[in-house]
């Protein structure tokens, strides 16, 4: 029997022949012609002033809080059900991170929490649109602008989903993107700051060349370049923005491609969940998603290790996701404690990503449906 795996890379077409070009051009370290062509194309799509590619999402995300000036003694509140990077950006800087609990029907930052959050020692609001679903930024943004609080979006899961005909990633003042291997679009590992506040574009240019203005330099703007603020080196290697630049192009493909898989799954489980009491994702009528992942979200924790199991037996992979950054180790030091998110701690031990990725057959997805529906471990 054929293994279902639960994620597989893609190749769109070009991505070889773009790196051979970069090659040839004898230009593949960072911001070459195929990083300019990835900044372009995003945008473009974004609609946003500036973006710069980085080495990961979560790099993207340390130079947002570099940008922020976090400082010891900062807060940030950040959902506790989301990837550790979210809030490691700001924890680095020596910040506080204040978690929230998530709403049970997106899976995003439930924002009804956020008033008795705030306080005067908080210093940015950092969303992550679950699945690409968008967060409920009209409740958000006012809360924050009323405040002067920064906006930050994790678009990780998220680009070109949009929330009320707006792109995610185009809210906050700052945007993290990510291109690893398990996204819609990716480089393998890769990531992009999207700077949406004109106010951040000079440094983040600075900050992301080392602490240098190389940029302006190029731009024949100074006659040399120097170090002139603190920064570190955020650049990927144009040979990854050249495999990048050849998904980006393919975006309708791949997004046509990830929407039928989402869609086959919705149209072969709905029933069988209403059935048995079991959760899919939830995508409100003002936001259209991206196709980044499908879950089913079990009556309890051993409903969800038996379904693996059983999968497993029939060599198909799914597995779990976030466990609430509140009761780690890490989020345990910061104040976090059972119970402070209820809603993240029961979806934690109960939520199931089935297999997704582009090129999965409709073949291999009836082997999934089929496998899940003969299950009666509930």
């Amino acid at each position: 029997m054929t293994s279902i795996p639960f994620n597989r890379p893609f190749l769109a077409g070009s991505e070889f022949d773009y790196m051979r070009q970069a090659v040839e051009r004898m230009h593949i370290s960072g911001d070459g012609l195929f990083t300019r062509r990835c900044h372009a194309l995003l945008e473009k799509m974004l609609g946003a002033p500036k973006v710069l590619l980085t080495t990961s999402g979560t790099h993207a995300l340390d130079l947002a809080a570099l940008l922020l000036d976090i400082q010891p003694g900062d807060e940030v509140i950040v959902p506790s059900f989301t990837f550790v990077s979210t809030a490691n950006a700001f924890v680095l800087r020596g910040a506080r991170p204040v978690f929230a609990d998530i709403r049970p029907d997106t899976l995003n930052l439930d924002e009804a929490l956020l008033p008795n959050l705030v306080n005067e020692r908080t210093r940015a609001i950092a969303v992550m649109h679950y699945g690409g679903v968008g967060c409920e930024m009209d409740a958000i943004l006012p809360l924050a602008d009323a405040r002067g609080i920064p906006v930050i979006e994790d678009n990780a899961h998220g680009l070109l989903g949009q929330y009320r005909g707006k792109p995610l990633g185009s809210f906050g003042v700052m945007t993290a993107q990510s291109f690893h291997e398990t996204k819609n679009f990716s480089c393998g590992e890769g990531g992009a700051l999207v700077l949406n506040d004109a106010r951040y574009l000079e440094r983040a240019e600075i900050l992301r060349e080392k602490g240098t203005n190389r940029s302006r330099f190029f731009r024949g703007q100074v006659d040399k370049y120097t170090w002139v603020d603190a920064g570190s080196s955020f650049l990927p290697s144009d040979l990854l923005a050249a495999f990048l630049c050849a998904q980006l192009e393919a975006h309708a493909e791949i997004q046509e491609r990830r929407r039928r898989v989402w869609e086959y799954y919705d149209a072969h489980l709905r029933g069988w969940a209403a059935e048995r009491g079991v959760g899919l994702p939830c995508v409100p009528v003002h936001c259209r998603q991206p196709y980044h992942l499908f879950y089913l979200l079990l009556p309890s924790a051993q409903a969800r290790r038996h379904l693996i199991a059983h999968l497993g037996g029939q060599e198909i992979l799914a597995v779990f996701h976030y466990l609430p950054l509140h009761l780690s180790p890490m989020g345990r030091k910061f104040g976090g404690y059972a119970g402070q998110c209820p809603v993240a701690e029961s979806v934690s031990g109960r939520l199931l990503r089935l297999p997704f990725y582009n090129d999965l057959t409709e073949s291999d997805q009836a082997r999934v449906v089929a496998a899940i529906r003969s299950f009666e471990g509930f």
